[in-house]
């Protein structure tokens, strides 16, 4: 590792074949090692990631992250196997996802015990981060983030992706910071009460929890009182792929930098807005873009009542 990075970015990077309305969009480098560090790098954040890849993900791809000063030092390259993959079907906001390739997973000797980072954000895909490399993590860094999203998932024979109950309470416990979507959540607690969910994780010992809601924005809590995040306005959508992710690059990039919790989750939203506008991991806006579509949702926020 050249420099100590600022954040970290933890899980496998993707192969994502995207579809829409049974169209081929495209093939994208993807995962959220990909749109969290893109987002964040765009916010003025040194980024590294831990993850694995296998002898598929191409040359031109670590060449995209590299020329955005993404750090791959701690990136492994399994020559003898393959990259994760997704199949990516949407039909309106409605998504198909299938797993047609998985990379060997995340495990404790991964994680260099020297390590030291100012945050490090935990997100898995096909469940490849194992549980003694997150506790190490968490006594490596100073913010330790959870997305939850490859803990959730259960695959069939055919790769076809299903949520599954995950109450790992312990586990969620040694987390600062965690976002997911509804349906992820609902999953973790076992309840579809959004504001009853919410809580709870919360009460795991978590100190900010982010539910993202698509097109809906985003819901927030922290310091016992809960936010209505508006979404920011696009230009167009085209691709919501890695949308909740670059929302997270755009989040803890600001609250690496102190910034108000509010204005963090207003920061992430933007950061979203601009993914969205384009098919894969290429549209970020620059700092001064995100931060003015920010400061229009920040102008916007409600916090519910209890």
């Amino acid at each position: 590792m050249k420099d100590k990075p600022d954040l970290m970015v933890v899980g496998h990077f993707a192969i994502d074949t995207i579809y829409r309305d049974g169209k081929l969009l495209g093939r994208f480098p993807g995962g959220p090692p990909t749109y969290v560090s893109l987002a964040a790098v765009k916010l003025g954040v040194k980024v590294s990631v831990l993850s694995k890849v296998g002898w598929d993900f191409g040359k031109n791809y670590t060449e995209l992250l590299a020329r955005n000063n993404v750090d791959l030092s701690l990136l492994k390259r399994e020559r003898k196997a393959e990259t994760t993959k997704f199949e990516l079907r949407y039909s309106g906001w409605k998504r198909q996802l299938k797993l047609k390739a998985a990379a060997p997973a995340i495990r404790l000797e991964d994680v260099p015990k020297n390590l030291k980072v100012k945050a490090v954000h935990v997100a898995p895909i096909a469940n490849e981060i194992k549980e003694n490399a997150v506790e190490r993590l968490r006594k490596n860094s100073e913010i330790l983030s959870l997305d939850p999203q490859g803990f959730v998932r259960k695959f069939d024979g055919s790769g076809n992706v299903y949520l599954k109950s995950w109450r790992k309470t312990g586990l969620i416990g040694l987390f600062d910071i965690y976002k997911s979507s509804f349906e992820e959540i609902k999953a973790v607690t076992e309840t579809s009460n959004l504001e009853k969910a919410v809580r709870e994780v919360a009460d795991f010992g978590v100190k900010i929890v982010i539910v993202t809601l698509g097109k809906r924005g985003a819901t927030l809590f922290f310091e016992n009182s809960t936010y209505s995040i508006p979404p920011a306005p696009s230009e167009q959508v085209k691709d919501v792929t890695g949308a909740g992710d670059a929302y997270m690059g755009g989040f803890l990039a600001e609250y690496i930098h102190e910034k108000e919790v509010l204005w963090c989750a207003c920061v992430g939203t933007a950061a979203a807005s601009f993914v969205v506008e384009e098919v894969g991991p290429l549209r970020f806006g620059d700092k001064s873009e995100v931060h003015r579509r920010a400061l229009k949702v920040y102008g916007k926020v409600q916090e519910k009542s209890n």
